[in-house]
């Protein structure tokens, strides 16, 4: 992953490759003595500091990292080590320096202090995903700050639905207030897909209430239900608890409440919230007479429904027409291609309908990026005979990556007469969004630039 999100180094020295190889080999044995006269294979500074990477030649400190059990015994030279680190500094070399030959480290992983250990002797950072947070940790107890952004930079590139909770909860706990508002953009857009996400059960207590608050959680709160139901079933079980419905309400505790569970559909409260076993019986009864009493009664459970989000429309024509002899559909796709400048998550398509009167249309909308599908859908639209654009949503929100072009497209079957595009525009500003259009190979209907279907992408941002 970390190739993907870091540029390909430029070809390098004989020299830089040897030591390349020096210290990838020091990453598995710190016993690694380097031929006679090693100094002079290597023209920098930086060259030859690097062979000292975990490596015991000259070694004046070494470090005990990790948990009981888990421990791996490392070298260090405390001068590189105090050059890098203004805490490494302090710990060698400040006026409560204290001269230990071992210290010991039980909360930081072997394989994070590593990395940033790399980054202090060769310059170099090397992230993986499942130890960029524990590097991310290390790089801010030692006060490594650019080796920080770089964890920052890496876990805001790889941010998706799946990780966007368990994220939040970290970005948190780091003190990260872009990484933090770029979780939430994630969970607002997809909040569908990141509370079925496996990383949710595994968030804290404090995020989980964060999340349940959030007004702008574009989701059904059945899902939201159904999501801190199987939180609770997951911290039952890291407390040692048995899985019973007592148990679950009990972690839950106050933040049952901070469900909008009046704000149901009244099928998704009987057939679900209802038979849960979760609520008491009096507040069962009490919903049922909120969903259909004209003198309501109160309730500790939020009821007014959340807001989310309001979806933006990028629309690419500046006029539309028909004429007898087109726009005609016959299984044949309508598609284009399209970037943006920033991170957005695409939830439809607006399309043209009938310009013969009113009709229905089936439609299969795609979304891909390099060949690959990211969202399809196949659903019907209803049109009423005017030039405005119908939407046609996909299943989830789909993330949309900034400088990539993405290509959109759909297969219409119904009446063969609809309205068309003019006046395509390449660049379109929609709010602080820039998108561009280009032509797609994919499309055998006649869609291009300049005219066709697809008129309006619809977004949240």
């Amino acid at each position: 992953m970390a190739a993907d999100i870091f540029p390909r180094k430029k070809p390098v020295s004989s020299s830089s490759t040897t030591v390349q190889q020096h210290h990838q080999h020091n990453l598995c044995n710190n016993n690694l003595i380097p031929a006679p006269n090693w100094q002079g294979l290597y023209p920098t500074i930086r060259e030859r500091n690097a062979v000292m990477f975990n490596n015991d030649l000259m070694a004046d400190v070494h470090f005990v990292v990790g948990p009981p059990g888990g421990t791996q015994r490392l070298p260090g030279h405390k001068y590189v080590l105090a050059v890098g680190s203004s805490v490494f500094h302090a710990m060698f070399y400040g006026e409560l320096a204290e001269d230990k030959d071992e210290i010991r480290i039980p909360d930081v992983e072997p394989a994070a202090f590593l990395a940033m250990l790399k980054y202090i002797y060769c310059d170099e950072i090397d992230l993986a995903a499942d130890t960029v947070l524990a590097t991310l940790y290390a790089a801010k107890k030692y006060i490594v700050p650019h080796l920080a952004r770089a964890c920052v930079n890496f876990l805001e590139t790889s941010l998706s639905a799946k990780n966007a909770c368990v994220l939040l909860s970290q970005s948190c706990l780091f003190e990260e207030p872009d990484l933090t508002q770029r979780c939430w953009e994630v969970i607002d857009a997809q909040a569908e897909l990141a509370l079925k996400s496996e990383g949710f059960c595994d968030i804290d207590f404090q995020t989980l209430e964060s999340i349940l608050r959030r007004e702008t959680l574009n989701a059904k709160e059945i899902v939201v239900f159904e999501a801190a139901l199987n939180w609770a079933e997951v911290e039952c079980q890291r407390q040692d608890l048995a899985l019973s419905i007592e148990n679950k309400r009990k972690v839950l505790g106050k933040a049952l409440y901070l469900i909008r569970i009046p704000t149901m559909a009244l099928d998704d409260f009987a057939n679900g919230a209802a038979q849960s076993g979760v609520l008491t019986l009096n507040e069962t009864n009490d919903i049922f007479l909120w969903y259909t009493a004209s003198k309501k009664p109160e309730l500790q459970f939020v009821s007014k429904a959340r807001k989310g989000l309001v979806p933006q429309r990028c629309h690419r024509f500046q006029s539309c027409a028909y004429r007898s002899n087109q726009w005609r559909y016959r299984g044949r796709c309508d598609s284009i291609q399209f970037a943006v400048d920033k991170r957005v998550f695409i939830a439809g398509f607006g399309l043209y309908g009938s310009s013969c009167g009113s009709a229905e249309y089936s439609a299969k909308i795609e979304l891909k990026r390099q060949g690959v599908v990211l969202g399809q859908n196949l659903s019907k639209y209803f049109s009423d005979g005017s030039s405005n654009t119908f939407p046609v949503w996909f299943e989830y929100p789909v993330q949309i990556e900034p400088d990539t072009f993405y290509t959109a497209s759909v297969v219409l079957d119904g009446n063969e007469l609809s309205y068309f595009g003019q006046e395509g525009m390449t660049e379109v500003q929609c709010g602080k969004v820039t998108v561009q259009f280009q032509c797609s190979s994919d499309s055998t209907n006649g869609t291009g630039v300049q005219g066709g279907q697809i008129p309006e992408l619809i977004f949240y941002a």
